[in-house]
This record gives C-alpha cells, structure tokens and sequence, in this order.
C-alpha cells in the first residue's frame, strides 16, 4: 500500500491537555472542530474524555458525529445553531451552545424547548466577526434569563491578536468585555490556545485549547509554553524513487528546481493531494533517517522530491518525516507562508494510525 501516512501519539495530546490544566488552573474545553484539526474528532474525543471538562466543535453534526460514537461529555457548539429547528436536537442531545447574534436569541425566546439549555453568550470585543455588541450585551443576558430557557449562561469572547504577545489589542479587549459585563455574575471564558500561552492575567473560569492541544505553536518566536508541547501528529512516507541529476539539469514541474551541482534526489508518495502543502518553496525542511534535508522544486498531487545528496545512505524506501517530531509543523507552515492550523486541517486521502492510546 502506498507508505504516505499520518501517525497520531494519543499519550502527547493528553500530555498538552494536562499541560493546559497546569498552566491555568481552569477548567478547559478540548477544541476538536474540523475533525480534531485533521487528527479525527472522535479518537481524540475518546482519547480525552476521561479527563477533559468538554468538548468544543464548529456545528452540530460535528457534535453529532461524537454523540453517535458514545461521547456523552459536555459538547459546546461554538458557531451555535444555524436555523431554529436545530434547538430540538440541542435539547436531545444535551449539546451547549453560543449565542452570537441577537436573532438566535429571539430564536430561543420563540421555542418551546423540553429543558433549559447551557448557554455561553458571545460578545464581540473586538474581533468584529461574530458576538453581540458590548452596549446590547447585558440586555441580551438579561433577555436570556428572562425566558426561562437558559440554565446557565457563560459569558464568553474571542481575541483577534493574541497570537502576538506585545500587542496590547488584547488588552484592549479585556477592558472592553470587562466594561460590558460589569455587575453580571457568572463564568467566563476568555482564553483560546495563544491567550493561555502568552497572557496569563486575563481572566477565564473556562478556557478553549485548540492548536496546543495537537503540539503546534500559534507563535513565530520561541515562547516558554510552546516548548514544553508535544506534537501530535508525524506526517511520513517513503521514497519511491531515486534520480541521479547532473549540475545545470531542472527537475519537476515547470523546471522550478535546477541542480547547482551533481545531486541524489528522492521521489516522496507525498503531495497537496494528501494535504501537504502546495506552496512549500525549495528548502522546506524534511527529516529522511533521521537526519534532516530539505524538499526540492515544486510539490506535486502525488508526490515531491527531496534532496538525499547530504544523507548518507539513503534511497529506495528511506523513511522520509515531513512534520512532526522532528520537523516542526510551525517550521513547514512558516515555509510555506501559512499556518500549522491549516495545514493540518488540509489533511486528506493518509490513513491515521493511533498511538498511546
């Protein structure tokens, strides 16, 4: 079978999820929307639901899919619902849900729901997608108490900048989601992945891991907690091939790369068919037994090449590490002029192979 693969260390990811307890002291939701961020919702669900305090997914049928398959942990839908028929399975299947928009709640205020639900109450501080503004914001909790459909509202926003640790946004909107909420008596929750790693004082009874939890760092510096992360996922394959190219000759696609001198090159079973990324430049790194190279030329659907001129023996079927322990997913993204969030979540077509589990 073809050796392109995606190995997942279950025992990292409890290690960075513990690592997020300790670091905050709070109780965290496991963000595993878009498919656990191409690592598989329900595996790392599985794998986590004896310690984590819930889940976070975009939708419901992302939540569904993990009902289905026994989670039966708390499962907050972040993007809410999308139409008012959806408050039904809400309600049958004990989801939690956002309110972002005041039409959601009069959405609630219209149902006749069988129980009351676990509502977290967005306000937009800042980041100007989705959430209530901050002079609506107490009168829409103060709205949601007063239907009698709410057994608990978190109050709740996101940051727009806290992946960059000396902008002071971030403190913009704490101040801003501080004002709003003044006098309101309830939990909060503040923190994504970068706001638990860089900004320790802000606030948060709940906090939301999402890209820490699979080992990558939303920064492009060194960061303290960041180096204490594991990574998830290795990306791997093997090289099916082996070229010899003289100085001057181009190789691939549109003649991107050409030899500077006598070369070994290898073929990868790897390319942006299976998710890795097309944009990667000549020079991205790559581990190939062990000891680091780097991609040649242009990747491929199917397959990309790699330099094995400084690896010694290397060839056919040489193990080839695209990210993952060794090979930073960061260093590939930053590469690539992207980010470890996409990259991952680009993932297709590999086989998943589970580890530590």
């Amino acid at each position: 079978m073809r050796p392109a693969r995606a190995l997942i260390d279950l025992s990292a990811l409890r290690h960075n999820y513990q690592l997020v307890r300790e670091t905050t002291g709070a109780k965290a939701l496991a963000v595993i929307k878009a498919d656990a961020y191409g690592h598989g919702a329900v595996r790392v669900a599985q794998a986590l639901e004896t310690d984590a305090d819930g889940f976070a997914v975009a939708c419901i049928e992302e939540a569904l899919e993990l009902r289905q398959s026994g989670i039966g942990a708390p499962i907050l839908l972040l993007e809410g619902f999308f139409d008012a028929d959806e408050l039904a399975l809400i309600v049958e299947h004990d989801f939690w849900c956002v309110v972002h928009s005041l039409w959601q709640l009069d959405a609630i205020e219209k149902s006749s729901l069988g129980k009351p639900l676990n509502i977290w109450l967005k306000m937009d501080s800042g980041m100007h997608r989705v959430g209530i503004h901050p002079s609506e914001y107490q009168a829409a909790y103060q709205r949601l108490l007063g239907t009698g459909k709410a057994a608990k509202v978190v109050l709740m926003s996101h940051f727009s900048r806290a992946d960059e640790p000396g902008n002071v946004r971030t403190e913009e909107q704490v101040a801003i989601f501080q004002a709003a909420r003044q006098g309101v008596a309830a939990e909060i929750s503040l923190r994504n992945s970068p706001a638990v790693m860089a900004w320790p004082d802000v606030p948060s009874d709940w906090v939301r891991p999402g890209i820490m939890l699979y080992g990558a760092t939303p920064f492009d510096q060194p960061q303290s907690v960041a180096d204490r992360l594991q990574p998830v996922m290795t990306l791997e394959s093997k090289v099916i091939c082996v070229r010899e190219l003289l100085a001057g000759e181009p190789m691939g696609y549109g003649g991107a790369f050409v030899a500077d001198r006598n070369m070994r090159i290898g073929v990868v079973a790897m390319g942006y068919a299976d998710g890795y990324p097309r944009q990667a430049p000549t020079g991205t790194p790559v581990m190939i037994e062990g000891q680091r190279s780097r991609l040649l030329g242009r990747v491929s659907m199917d397959m990309l090449c790699v330099d094995l001129t400084p690896v010694q023996g290397a060839g056919l079927g040489s193990c080839v590490e695209l990210w993952g322990k060794n090979v930073l997913a960061s260093e590939v993204a930053a590469s690539a002029g992207t980010i470890p969030y996409q990259i991952f979540c680009n993932l297709k077509r590999l086989p998943r192979l589970y580890s530590g589990g």
